[in-house]
């Protein structure tokens, strides 16, 4: 089997989202898209794992990297591909061509179209972004070898429903503990109740008010919840231990620190634990690069709320944005669809862009 790039964006779409690649599985996918990519003289192409990159070595004036994850989580009687009628027109249905191969799709063929861009291109085909961050094959590139990340600026092409949406929020998780004294409930005062404990923690929580904050243009709304809450021993004991995990949702103005800091404002006199932290990634949406991309697009910038990949870009100093057919809520579903227009639209969108003489 081989990838046919110059074929229309519906057969290649289902082409990809056939060869099944559920994380730690990509490699026959990640081999058929490195085949087709040595096959442009155009690109250079190398490969960590199963990650793909391919590059353009044009000597202009600005570089750009868009990127795609080639994975996707586990098949639920989705496979093989298929084509239904919808309300807005043809849609190709199937594990995967959501999130995020209809992107991938976009990519490939505009990939073998573009020989000569108006910027550089570097085009990356990653694995490994829907399990565990210490896997994430874009996250591993970086380690060896960031120097093929290099760039200007990226677009992420996550399903956005075909629309801009710029950087992303942070997201920290902590865990706060109460301690309390074990006691039988039929006497109930020789105990100490660790799960009314909680109630100080929970007041604070109630009494936050989300701010909503502006970066680049764009307007984030923050968000502070309690997610877990766990304790008890028995229907008869008085719980001597209650924990509460609680997410924060952190705009991108801030650092990781300053998330801490906020958190340790917030729930000052108590300690507590940290169990995640995926730092934010502000849009650059003030560059006259990102500028230009908007205008090219023709989309009207949104504020993404959810974390995505686009940290890793500006952990290195990119800025990014996501930009990518398909409904993200239809992502992880089982009928996950991509709409043939959409497919369209952003191929569109992204070809004036990388071809138009204007700020070239």
């Amino acid at each position: 089997m081989s990838l046919d790039l110059s074929a229309d964006l519906v057969t290649l779409l289902r082409a990809i989202t056939d060869v099944e690649s559920v994380s730690g599985n990509e490699r026959e996918l990640a081999d058929l898209v490195e085949a087709a990519l040595r096959q442009l003289p155009h690109l250079d192409v190398h490969r960590d794992g199963d990650c793909v990159v391919a590059r353009t070595h044009l000597g202009r004036p600005s570089r750009v990297v868009i990127a795609g994850h080639l994975d996707t989580v586990p098949v639920a009687h989705n496979l093989p591909s298929s084509l239904e009628e919808g309300p807005d027109g043809l849609h190709v249905v199937g594990r995967g061509t959501c999130d995020m191969k209809g992107g991938v799709a976009v990519q490939l063929s505009l990939a073998a179209e573009l020989d000569a861009p108006n910027r550089d291109i570097t085009w990356v085909f990653y694995d490994h972004e829907e399990v565990g961050a210490e896997l994430n094959g874009l996250g591993r590139l970086a380690r060896n070898s960031p120097e093929l990340l290099e760039g200007d600026f990226a677009v992420l092409m996550e399903p956005t429903d075909a629309q801009v949406e710029g950087g992303c929020q942070g997201a920290c998780r902590i865990l706060i503990t109460v301690e309390g004294k074990a006691a039988h409930s039929a006497r109930s005062w020789l105990g100490v109740n660790a799960i009314h404990g909680l109630s100080d923690v929970l007041d604070r929580l109630r009494d936050w008010e989300p701010r909503h904050i502006d970066v680049d243009g764009l307007t984030y709304r923050e968000g502070l919840n309690a997610v877990f809450v766990s304790g008890g021993v028995a229907g008869n004991v008085v719980p001597p231990s209650a924990s509460i995990e609680i997410n924060y949702r952190f705009a991108p103005d801030k650092s990781p620190d300053d998330a801490l800091a906020e958190l340790e404002r917030v729930f000052d006199g108590h300690d507590f634990v940290v169990t995640d932290m995926s730092p934010a990634a502000r849009p650059g949406l003030d560059r006259p690069i990102a500028q230009d991309f908007v205008t090219s697009v023709g989309a009207t910038p949104k504020p993404k709320y959810g974390w995505t990949d686009v940290a890793r870009f500006s952990a290195l100093g990119i800025p990014a944005v996501n930009y990518g057919p398909g409904d993200p809520s239809l992502a992880h579903t089982d009928h996950e669809y991509c709409p043939a227009h959409q497919l369209d639209a952003c191929a569109a969108g992204l070809r004036r862009w990388l071809t138009h003489e204007e700020n070239a």
